[in-house]
């Protein structure tokens, strides 16, 4: 009852805004946007038995859903819009009978489904890795190390190391691939000098998203169409979601080259009621670092961008009421009305809303960790030390042989190959005299 998967929130410091709790129930997203008066639908993630409104009691351990984690049976199913009740077909004397230790079923189905569908959000999380090959991902294919999430995501007291840079800020709990790896993994040493500013992730996560598209851009400024007075939904060739009239338009993309970024293992966040510049990209989560930062690496990220409903005149994001769970109580997804469905869900965050409302460019960082590929299918030298379209050609702030150009460098190389030449020409010459020399002299 301690542990964030039951709370949803932790107590963190962010920078420029102090000690705060920080997590599902304050921090917005630009997915699904924020959990405040939709718990009925999001919470049927929760670890718990009927968080349905803001009156929940997290006091009570009856409340606790332990088999959310430890069904080993794999037939434990959370009803759609329970607030995190079972649903009614599962057999519950069957389930209790198979407990155990968390397996990927378990995590997965939260944690792959994430934002509505799957590998919508993560990109490196989706459900190719219930049993990936291990071209998806060498740690969790069975014919590679057949790990299980908790292999890594250990847990004293159910308080677990591994936290989303979505809703925490602070660098303590991680996973880091040196837990199992040593720093200096390579027999190599001009690899292992790359460890001191480059992360494992960024030469051996090559791509994401290799099985199954993720989300990179979500509209919602589009949502609302109807054909005949109805809701519909349009797919592309392959089947996927490119518009619903509920949530808008969508772009997907599939085998993707990271972004990347200057990172040490701090962040902040957009909370509820922090003012916003419409005129600019709102960054939801900013992760902080640069090539200075001693404690800095290259990581690769996910960039999910989105445009999201804001009140023009407090200038601060909304959270909206989407679900609706009775007529007329504003739900987006009912009645597809932005006012109302804004009038309702700032409610329930305690602020008011104007009146007013548009739509703001949003971007939130997603570090990529998983589907991590095999040795032989890790990024190449000239990927990156290259002068055209590299890997890191947008990553700023330092110098990077074989991508920078800077004469006085190039001046002074050349300068120094010659001047290297010179003197093994001069030195060979005066050794071949003076053997002749000595030669002669015999």
């Amino acid at each position: 009852m301690h542990s964030t998967h039951w709370n949803w929130e932790r107590t963190e410091y962010v920078e420029g805004k102090g000690i705060r709790a920080i997590g599902k129930r304050n921090v917005l997203n630009n997915f699904c946007i924020g959990i405040s008066g939709n718990q009925q639908s999001c919470n049927r993630c929760h670890i718990g038995y009927g968080y349905a409104d803001a009156s929940f009691n997290f006091n009570d351990s009856l409340n606790v859903d332990c088999l959310a984690c430890h069904d080993n049976s794999a037939t434990y199913l959370k009803a759609i819009g329970g607030a995190g009740l079972p649903d009614s077909s599962v057999n519950l004397s069957f389930v209790a009978q198979h407990v155990g230790k968390p397996q990927r079923t378990n995590c997965g189905t939260c944690h792959f489904f994430g934002g509505g569908g799957n590998n919508v959000k993560h990109g490196d999380l989706e459900m190719s890795m219930f049993d990936p090959s291990r071209d998806v991902d060498v740690h969790m294919a069975s014919e590679g190390s057949d790990m299980q999430c908790v292999d890594c995501h250990s847990a004293q007291k159910h308080q677990m190391l591994g936290k989303m840079y979505s809703v925490s800020s602070m660098n303590r709990g991680r996973v880091e691939c040196e837990h199992c790896h040593s720093a200096m993994p390579h027999t190599d040493d001009v690899l292992n000098d790359h460890t001191l500013k480059v992360a494992c992730q960024t030469c051996h996560i090559p791509t994401y998203a290799k099985v199954n598209p993720t989300k990179l851009f979500w509209d919602w400024s589009t949502a609302g169409r109807l054909r005949n007075g109805e809701p519909f939904e349009e797919k592309d060739s392959a089947g996927t979601d490119v518009y619903m009239s509920i949530k808008g338009s969508f772009v997907w993309g599939k085998n993707i080259k990271p972004d990347y970024i200057w990172f040490n293992g701090t962040a902040s966040h957009y909370l509820v009621g922090d003012t916003l510049d419409p005129s600019r990209p709102l960054q939801l989560n900013v992760l902080y670092g640069s090539y200075d930062d001693p404690d800095a690496k290259i990581y690769p990220v996910k960039i999910h961008r989105a445009k999201q409903i804001y009140d023009t005149q407090y200038r601060y994001l909304i959270q909206p009421k989407t679900v609706s769970t009775k007529p007329g109580d504003g739900g987006y997804w009912a009645e597809f009305n932005w006012d109302r469905a804004a009038e309702e869900g700032m409610k329930q965050v305690n602020l008011p809303y104007s009146g007013h409302y548009g739509f703001v460019q949003t971007e939130m960082y997603w570090p990529v960790n998983h589907m991590v590929s095999p040795k032989s299918q890790a990024v190449q030298c000239g990927e990156c030390h290259t002068r055209e379209n590299g890997r890191l050609a947008n990553l700023s702030g330092f110098y990077l042989p074989g991508r920078n150009y800077n004469p006085w460098v190039e001046f002074l190389g050349v300068g120094l190959l010659v001047l290297t030449l010179a003197a093994t020409v001069v030195h060979g010459s005066v050794r071949f005299l003076m053997n002749r020399k000595r030669k002669g002299s015999n």
